[in-house]
């Protein structure tokens, strides 16, 4: 089974990090491009950021310079470190392929607020 688990989201205020984490068991990890996407309840799932096999990064306009995507291959783990948060960062987050979605079973994300 290629599954995933998100975690490492809370209540921060404007301005502060989180670092999320993703956790994929099964489906060649190494060897997928992953990418981080969030959504909230009045839009739908976004593009966030994602990460080549290789190491290659790109980021979605509305993040760039603030977040920070990383991977270990050895522990099949996916990162996401967040800084300078807003509250329109405020979302439900997840991980999985990129481009294409759906690699993996989603997994139930991970919910950041950011609020004072």
């Amino acid at each position: 089974q290629r599954q995933l688990v998100e975690s490492g989201g809370g209540l921060v205020q404007p301005g502060g990090s989180l670092r999320l984490s993703c956790a994929a068991s099964g489906g060649f990890f190494r060897f997928i491009a992953m990418g981080w996407y969030r959504q909230t309840p009045e839009n739908e799932r976004e593009f966030v950021a994602s990460i080549t096999s290789g190491g290659d990064t790109d980021y979605a306009d509305s993040v760039k310079g603030r977040f920070t995507i990383s991977r270990d291959d050895a522990k099949n783990m996916m990162y996401l470190q967040m800084n300078n948060l807003s509250p329109e960062d405020a979302a439900v987050y997840y991980c999985n392929s990129r481009p294409r979605s759906g690699w993996y079973t989603w997994g139930q994300g991970t919910q950041v607020t950011v609020s004072s």
